[in-house]
């Protein structure tokens, strides 16, 4: 029987970078998972690479090494950082001890305080535009010679035992469904493959990178653009995780006159990771707000995601509406790139008196935690390649306020509300509609939990299977 070997590569490498999975990791993992428990028990159908350190080939290693490293990667033991809701308390520290000294004394001692900490802030700003201006050039300066790039210049695990080099055969397929594009000589190692008789499967996320490169870090831009012009025209199988992606990356190739070997297929995406909506490992853990107190946005804090609305948003209810009638907002989710003057204007509003706060990487279960507690979900991204966020959000029951831009409709459908992300008043409208309307909120609460369907990670694979004439 022909072999589906499944390039594995890219989750060894950001286990070692990040210690926690990515989407794309956990979403590749899933997939692993599911055609391994369908097809694992045949010998030989499918089997897993990673690349050799040394030689430009594949070295098969075996399920168990994955399921380990993901399962230590996705742990809540795994040495991720979470940290409590940020509320900015120094200023009231200081406040509190100055209070104690003399009156006459009080203004002057409080003015040296703020200077002291305005000039340490400086000098922060300081020594980091050094280093991105100096340190940062040259390390990507000595990644081009050595042909290194991004996350690859952390050392990935060790291939334990060496591992045997794969033999690919005439009708055997290589799949690449992480996040490859930083592996310099990709092309080569397809190129051999296909050399073998083997055929070249890619999923496709998104090309934000290609699109809207203002919303990427400029090294990825770089390293995507050459990987993608390396590998895209000899790939024989594509596919995409919404259909928005596949009629995207189409007519990207259309304009580049690059030409397909295939039409790209859109595969459903499932509705979540982890623990299912109706179990919950734990506790709720202390740091995390009151069930029923907050509204919820689930992402990386980065440019694209457009955080910046949702605090203008809440700038403007605050001017608006009593505090105690306006929810919390949660950001769930690491900080990012491009957001340094974001994260700057929320720390001079004070978080907007704690209105709004952070829950740093949130483990597996504590994000659970997040959703089931909370009001609605938002998430008003202006590009997405599907919207994972908001298909958990349904999972658990809970309505989203959602960007009508690129794949997200397809991802909320008729559950989800949508607005513009480039209008402030049409999203304050949405959101304003939400918050005055408990009733309301209550009653697409009700909906949601008794029409959403959630796509299961058996029917992704199947799309997958199908779409390589293996089902």
């Amino acid at each position: 029987m022909a072999a589906l070997w499944f390039d594995v590569e890219d989750l060894f490498v950001y286990a070692a970078a990040t210690k926690r999975p990515s989407g794309i990791q956990r979403l590749a993992f899933e997939i692993y998972r599911e055609v391994w428990e369908r097809l694992g028990s045949e010998p030989g159908a499918v089997r897993f690479v990673r690349h050799h350190p040394a030689r430009r080939t594949f070295v098969e290693i075996p399920w168990s090494q994955i399921d380990a490293l993901f399962k230590g990667m996705s742990s809540d033991h795994a040495p991720a950082k979470i940290k409590p809701i940020y509320k900015k308390t120094t200023t009231r520290f200081y406040a509190g001890l100055i209070a104690k000294l003399p009156p006459r004394l009080q203004p002057t001692v409080l003015a040296f305080v703020n200077l002291q900490r305005e000039a340490l802030v400086a000098w922060l700003l300081v020594f980091r535009a050094i280093f991105r201006r100096l340190i940062w050039p040259l390390r990507y300066a000595w990644n081009e010679v050595t042909g290194k790039h991004g996350p690859q210049t952390v050392k990935p695990p060790p291939i334990e035992g060496g591992g045997d080099e794969a033999v690919f055969a005439k009708g055997d397929t290589l799949l690449a469904i992480g996040s490859p594009w930083f592996i310099a000589h990709y092309g080569e190692l397809v190129r051999d493959a296909q050399s073998k008789g083997a055929r070249f499967a890619l999923l496709v996320y998104d090309i934000i990178p290609l699109r809207r490169p203002e919303w990427c870090d400029r090294h990825l831009v770089k390293v995507f653009t050459e990987w993608f012009a390396a590998v895209l025209p000899h790939t024989d199988r594509l596919f995409a995780i919404s259909r928005y992606s596949a009629d995207d990356l189409e007519l990207y190739a259309k304009q580049q006159g690059v030409k397909l070997k295939s039409k790209v297929t859109p595969i459903p995406i499932a509705a979540g990771f982890g623990q299912t909506p109706g179990e919950l490992a734990s506790a709720r853990p202390d740091h995390l707000p009151a069930p029923g107190t907050y509204a919820l946005i689930v992402s990386t804090i980065e440019a694209r995601k457009n955080h910046m609305l949702l605090f203008r948003l809440w700038r403007r209810l605050a001017e608006d509406m009593p505090e105690k009638k306006i929810p919390t907002l949660v950001f769930a989710g690491r900080v990012g790139w491009l957001v340094d003057d974001f994260m700057k204007q929320l720390d001079n509003a004070d978080w907007l008196g704690g209105k709004i706060v952070l829950v740093d990487n949130p483990t597996d279960d504590a994000l659970a935690h997040l959703y089931r507690g909370c009001q609605f979900t938002l998430f008003p991204s202006f590009y997405e390649g599907w919207g994972l966020p908001v298909t958990e959000s349904l999972a658990f029951g809970k309505p989203a306020l959602i960007s009508d831009r690129t794949s997200l409709p397809e991802a909320g459908g008729k559950l989800a509300r949508y607005f513009d992300p480039d209008n402030l008043h049409d999203a304050y409208s949405a959101l304003r509609a939400v918050v005055d309307d408990p009733k309301g909120l209550a009653a697409w609460e009700a909906e949601v939990k008794r029409d959403f369907k959630p796509v299961l990670w058996s029917e992704t694979a199947d799309a997958l299977l199908a779409g390589l004439d293996r089902k």
